[in-house]
């Protein structure tokens, strides 16, 4: 558990974090306790910002609210904190003005992770959790919980390689969030997604506390990774670009929709089909680059930052924060796909199906190719749930 697992989801354009006052940087001498949500610096930096460009290309308006001053004082839990994923996550959300608690748990070594932490100079206090005798007590009162535990991808590794070991990991973290933090923003990292977020479904059913509004698996990196190569692509600035990826998190399953882009912009079908690939397979690219030494943990860690500062944002009163993320969702005949949702102080506020209309001949036919795997790798974990339910039924 101690590493993390491999490369996921999808950080669209330029992620809705919050704003805070001027000079409360992460150099600042002075931490600030309340920001305000605007379209201002984040902690990441003004050119930074990663406030949802789909706010206002994608969503309906909303209109206009008097600043809206939330306390630092949300408590957020990361499972793996020690892992290649773990560790610069909680670096990101340690610098989050929002973040009261940042509560690190892992098997091993993450009392060093934490101490490290512990000396940033921003509002939110590092707690350290080591094993499952120590799991219960960071979950207490949390009220988002990340999970990257898991092993990571090596060369020659398809994310379905990873489902015996990961599967196990993530089944015994939710039965833990079940038992003692039931009402959090559960964020599924741990590959592979398409798999791991219905087993987590199907164990929290089993325990009585399933939520489908506050389950996500983590998706925002193919978006990041697709507006990345948009912009490269086509000679745009970068927090402007904004494509909505749908479908799972795994090869084929990732759709992005190239002629949904914003801003507005013509691909030939050359082009259409090369950054359709390059985005579905950015994850292997990245294993590969690193040759046997690890996966997408820094740009993983930076997606799953954004979508937990959505989280927090939504938590807090914001009324535009809408992210693309792997749900239960009625938008096609799967009981999971990924696809854009406005989120709220209870999760999912609605499920945009926009996105599905007016689709090119090349994304209708993509969408079409990738439902058969999607099911599959669904299927696959709800039968281990059952699978382990059964067992410890027999016992």
């Amino acid at each position: 558990m101690a590493s993390s697992s491999a490369t996921i989801s999808s950080l669209g354009a330029q992620a809705a974090l919050v704003s805070k006052p001027k000079n409360h940087g992460i150099s600042g001498t002075k931490a600030s306790s309340s920001i305000s949500f605007g379209l201002g610096s984040s902690f990441l930096g003004e050119t930074a910002s990663l406030r949802a460009s789909v706010t206002t290309r994608f969503a309906p308006k909303a209109k206009p609210v008097a600043r809206i001053l939330p306390e630092a004082s949300y408590k957020v839990a990361v499972l793996g904190a020690a892992g290649g994923i773990g560790q610069p996550l909680g670096l990101l959300i340690k610098m989050s003005p929002l973040v009261s608690e940042l509560r690190l748990y892992d098997i091993a070594n993450v009392k060093g992770v934490a101490a490290d932490l512990s000396h940033c100079n921003t509002p939110s206090q590092v707690m350290d959790f080591t094993g499952p005798a120590e799991l219960a007590s960071c979950l207490k009162g949390v009220d988002v919980v990340v999970i990257p535990a898991g092993v990571p991808r090596k060369p020659g590794m398809t994310r379905d390689d990873l489902f015996n070991i990961n599967a196990g990991i993530v089944k015994s973290l939710i039965e833990a969030v079940a038992d003692n933090c039931p009402e959090a923003f559960i964020h599924i990292i741990s590959n592979p997604v398409n798999s791991t977020v219905p087993i987590a479904a199907e164990i929290l059913k089993q325990k009585g506390v399933y939520n489908p509004k506050k389950l996500f698996g983590v998706s925002t990196l193919d978006v990041v990774r697709a507006n990345t190569f948009v912009a490269q692509k086509k000679g745009l600035k970068l927090i402007d670009v904004d494509v909505p990826v749908v479908g799972g998190h795994a090869g084929i399953t990732i759709l992005p929709l190239l002629s949904k882009t914003r801003p507005s912009v013509t691909f030939t079908d050359e082009e259409t089909e090369e950054l359709t690939k390059r985005i579905q397979n950015a994850g292997t690219e990245v294993v590969e680059a690193k040759a046997g030494a690890g996966s997408a943990t820094l740009s993983m860690a930076y997606a799953a930052a954004r979508f937990v500062e959505s989280s927090l944002r939504a938590l807090a009163g914001d009324p535009d924060v809408y992210e693309c993320t792997y749900v239960q969702s009625e938008l096609t005949e799967l009981p999971f796909f990924a696809s854009r949702v406005k989120l709220g102080k209870n999760g999912v506020e609605s499920i945009i199906s926009s996105d599905l209309e007016g689709l090119t001949e090349y994304e209708a036919n993509a969408l079409e190719a990738l439902k058969p795997e999607l099911k599959a790798s669904i299927e696959k974990g709800i039968e281990f749930a059952h699978k382990q339910q059964g067992a410890a039924a027999s016992v």
